[in-house]
């Protein structure tokens, strides 16, 4: 039996650590920074030699055991975490370009395939960190089926799935990258893609042919870690904004991951505008400000 668990455990922190070398082998392709790179390369090592099971650590200390170790800071603590408890990484499978959100949502406790998918349509995310982010500023209610008593729910379900206790609202709105930074990443992102000077992937859904169009950037503004890729969503091929729709994925060491999706606004006062989701009043003063600086 103590030989079992431990040939588990050692099988368990193999399969963490190859998760995190095929990470950095990824964002080694795609042109990231080579210190983020070899963050992820250095975790897998000390999870590999660790004398337990990482599952069993987290049980046990939670992410304080995981970032006293060497090599792992929050973020990553995060991510093992999630792995552990929901046997998938988002980021990863973005990065392999086969990221299934709805998929992904299926795994929360009280979300079936047609809560999913209405989660996924109605809000543009595609992570549990960014469901919960949603969960806590009050979209989440916005989403037809779901009243104050199921969101709150849900957002226990997150909770404990991300191995985190809950965070009151204006705690995460703070913490996430400005308009400005945001625009000009979507900014440089579809200049590039334009010009052809980004490394493309071949996402694994809505496209059978198997072709790598899918432009991504690493990058780094303000001490934020981004990616920023094309929306590859059922929605976006559905009303035909794949080249239009902008996702950037924002996170460091310190700050949970966040995600907004960048458009071109077609109503209203920002019409003709890039515009962040969900975040439009900031948008107008943005824009505003500029239009009072160049007079």
């Amino acid at each position: 039996m103590v030989r079992r668990r431990k040939d588990t455990a050692r099988q368990e922190n193999q399969v963490v650590a190859g998760r995190l070398r095929e990470a950095a082998d990824l964002l080694r392709e795609q042109g990231a920074n080579p210190f983020r790179v070899n963050a992820y390369r250095n975790a897998a090592v000390t999870v590999e030699g660790l004398g337990r099971g990482v599952g069993d650590l987290i049980a046990a200390q939670g992410l304080d055991g995981l970032v006293a170790l060497p090599h792992i800071g929050q973020g990553i603590g995060r991510a093992i975490q999630e792995m552990v408890r929901t046997g998938r990484w988002g980021q990863l499978d973005r990065l392999r370009g086969a990221s299934d959100p709805e998929g992904l949502f299926r795994g929360v406790p009280g979300i079936g395939p047609a809560l999913a998918r209405r989660l996924h349509e109605r809000l543009g995310v595609d992570s549990l960190e960014a469901l919960e982010v949603a969960a806590h500023d009050g979209r989440l209610e916005s989403v037809p089926g779901i009243g104050k008593r199921r969101a709150a729910a849900i957002s226990a379900a997150l909770a404990t799935l991300l191995g985190k206790r809950l965070a009151p609202a204006r705690a995460d709105m703070r913490h996430r990258p400005g308009i400005g930074l945001l625009l000009d990443a979507d900014r440089e992102y579809r200049d590039k893609a334009d010009r052809g000077e980004l490394p493309r992937i071949a996402p694994k859904r809505f496209n059978p042919e198997g072709l790598d169009w899918l432009p991504v950037m690493h990058g780094e503004r303000d001490g934020w870690n981004l990616t920023v890729l094309y929306s590859n969503t059922a929605r976006a091929h559905e009303l035909g904004k794949t080249h239009d729709w902008v996702v950037v994925y924002s996170y460091d060491d310190h700050r949970q991951e966040g995600q907004q999706t960048v458009v071109t606004e077609s109503r209203g006062p920002l019409a003709g505008k890039r515009v962040v989701r969900g975040r439009e009043a900031e948008c107008l003063a943005y824009y505003s400000g500029l239009k009072r600086g160049a007079g």
